[in-house]
């Protein structure tokens, strides 16, 4: 099995339904995060939609798109 950066191509003659593509996540200076392994945070910087930083009280990670566990409280 290979990983690709890339999203797999919808093929229009496929039966099945094409997947649902959402907006990438937008988080400002000062919202409440939580993440699945870091816990609660607070953003305190934005690099467009390439990375956010988050200060979780005992640490300070720079998190990357797409964001997969980081969620708004």
């Amino acid at each position: 099995m290979t990983k690709s950066a890339a999203p797999r191509r919808h093929l229009p003659t496929s039966p099945f339904s094409a997947p649902t593509v959402s907006p990438p996540r937008k988080f400002a200076v000062g919202e409440r995060v939580t993440h699945d392994q870091f816990g609660l945070g607070r953003v305190i910087g934005v690099e467009e939609d390439l990375a956010v930083l988050v200060d979780f009280g005992t640490r300070q990670e720079r998190l990357t798109a797409p964001f997969a566990r980081l969620n708004k409280l």
